[in-house]
This record gives C-alpha cells, structure tokens and sequence, in this order.
C-alpha cells in the first residue's frame, strides 16, 4: 500500500531529486515550496511522513514541526526533518521539538529511502 510523503522544501533541485526519488519507491508525492504551504498541506493532506527542509520562508521547518506536534489529529504525521544545518544543537533542536529523525544535507539518497522505509514501516 502506497503511503503520501509530502516534500517541504525551497530548493527546486532537492524537490525534484526527492520527489523522484519517494515516487520510484512507491509513495505518491505532495510538494510545498515554503513552511506556510507545508503547514497547510499536513493540516489538509494529512501525510503519512513530511520530509521538512529546516530553513525556509513564511516558517522555518522547526516551526511546522513544533505546530504539527501541537496539534493531537496530526500526531500520526511523521517529521524527518532534512538540514545543511549539522551541529549537534541543531539536530537536538529538531528532535526536541519532536522530529521523528533528522538528516544533514547533503544525503545519501540510498540511506534517506533505507530511512523512509523504516520509519513507514
């Protein structure tokens, strides 16, 4: 059974490359290009896994991700959160704020789809 990944990223070519990469294994695809549209599409869509850039504009990633965890009827969506941003506080800051699991850029495209699959179980 195919599960929905919604793609929340700003960067064209990461989009393309993602959303090439989640359809080849499978799942159907949503795409929001900033952290308002990201936001809108988990609340309406409600994704089975968000793949969420930490930097974009209208919202950072760590804010769709501290609103999603706030909200109880999108509590089965899950985050990885995707960063150039690798420091140890980062990646602590995403998983604080309730981050299923949180991957520095650049990535292993064969290692985020290993991920995905776990985490989709």
């Amino acid at each position: 059974m195919s599960k929905t990944v919604l793609v929340a990223d700003d960067e064209p070519n990461i989009v393309i490359s993602l959303e090439f990469l989640m359809k080849r294994e499978g799942h159907r695809v949503l795409v929001a290009r900033n952290g308002i549209e990201a936001l809108e599409t988990i609340r309406r869509e409600r994704p089975d896994l968000v793949l969420l850039d930490v930097m974009m504009p209208g919202k950072s990633g760590y804010e769709v991700c501290q609103a999603v965890r706030a909200d109880e009827a999108l509590a089965g969506v899950k985050i990885l959160m995707l960063s150039a941003k690798g420091r140890d506080t980062d990646v602590a800051q995403g998983l604080g704020l309730g981050a299923d699991a949180y991957v520095t850029k650049p990535f292993s495209t064969r290692e985020l789809a290993a991920r995905v699959k776990a985490m989709l179980g």
